[in-house]
């Protein structure tokens, strides 16, 4: 009785072994999208955080597929605070954007060195194509609350991952009135002469069309 018993669970054994060894492995991690941008200044790698503003990434790589960020300029750049840029062409005249998204500004990541966050206006869902890169730790930027544009803060969906010493290299030219802005525009221009995803085949680039400028963040307290 007990060898024929035996025999079966002998047999099952190996069975479930078999089983257990062929269960599906789980998933790879998908690497975080990168983003190459090439300036006149030098190179600047750019990881995003879709996890965490998926969005805003969205939003953003759309833009760097369509050629939209070529030939645009780092218009305003304040030490000690930001570099900003995104819409304005050589001759400073703004492209035409797509509509603006939602902010993501609550979604726990903090304006800190390096990172890379949404531009908006008053209305804190006003962001479409300028970004703005910090210099510092800027924490009066994040979200505190949403009583106002003021204490909703700034969007951050990636960060610098090479190239810090670029941006670094551009908040030290000089900068003065130039175009529609009263100040803090950087001598020489920065042009970003093509941006691109990283991994992705040559995109096609679109044209773009002169549309209406769009606000800034806050200027730093001197």
């Amino acid at each position: 009785m007990f060898k024929p018993l035996l025999a079966a669970l002998l047999l099952i054994a190996p069975c479930a072994l078999v089983a257990q060894s062929t269960k599906p492995a789980p998933p790879a991690a998908v690497p975080a999208p990168q983003v190459l941008m090439h300036t006149t200044q030098g190179d600047i790698t750019l990881e995003l955080f879709p996890d965490k503003a998926p969005k805003s990434v969205a939003n953003f790589l759309q833009y760097v597929r369509d050629g939209f960020y070529d030939g645009t300029v780092l218009h305003r750049v304040i030490p000690g605070y930001l570099v900003q840029g995104g819409l304005y062409t050589r001759e400073l005249q703004p492209k035409r954007t797509r509509p603006a998204v939602a902010s993501e500004a609550d979604n726990g990541l903090s304006n800190l060195r390096g990172t890379l966050a949404v531009a908006r206006g008053a209305d804190v869902n006003s962001g479409t194509a300028q970004f703005f890169i910090n210099l510092v730790d800027n924490r009066r930027l994040d979200f505190v609350g949403n009583q106002s544009g003021l204490t909703w803060g700034y969007a951050v969906f990636g960060k610098v991952v090479k190239g810090m010493d670029v941006i670094d290299h551009i908040a030290t030219l000089p900068t003065h009135a130039q175009g529609p802005f009263a100040g803090d525009v950087p001598t020489p221009l920065v042009v970003i002469t093509q941006a691109t995803v990283i991994g992705d085949a040559a995109p096609a680039r679109a044209a773009s069309v002169p549309a209406k400028p769009v606000a800034k963040p806050a200027r730093a307290s001197r």
